[in-house]
């Protein structure tokens, strides 16, 4: 994935909006993905997953944050998160197809709470991103 220096701003501009409430919009993504995909709750089977839980807010926060390394590693995501990529492949086993569910997920909540930032082009970059993103996470299932 090669992002252009319009893609990058946008991705790194972004970010430092999202950095500050990274607990409540990764939630919030969350939970929108375990209404719009309930399969994806097998993961999650040791967690309490009523809207606002204390387990939704922290995962929430996880991924928003490593959502947040990665935007600061564009040019070196396979690298940033190799350790995450690990995780998901050979411990936690989860479905790569969930990622890109996440992904949209994600992007739903970044449109509702930004919407004079997340333009066409700074979605279309977001989605570049984060198909990435999900990328080297599912690179070591193969």
């Amino acid at each position: 994935m090669v992002l252009n220096a319009e893609e990058k701003s946008a991705i790194v501009s972004l970010w430092a909006k999202i950095a500050p409430n990274a607990e409540a919009l990764g939630a919030e993504a969350l939970e929108r993905l375990f209404l719009s995909s309930p399969q994806t709750k097998t993961y999650f089977s040791h967690f309490d997953l009523s809207p606002g839980s204390a387990d939704v807010r922290a995962h929430g926060g996880k991924v928003v944050n490593a959502i947040g390394q990665a935007a600061s590693h564009l040019d070196s995501l396979d690298q940033a998160l190799s350790s995450l990529s690990d995780l998901h492949a050979y411990n936690l086993r989860v479905d790569p197809g969930n990622f890109p569910l996440l992904s949209h997920s994600i992007q739903v909540v970044l449109a509702v709470h930004f919407p004079a930032d997340f333009t066409p082009t700074a979605q279309a970059a977001w989605d570049k991103f984060l198909a990435a993103v999900s990328s080297v996470l599912t690179s070591k299932y193969r």
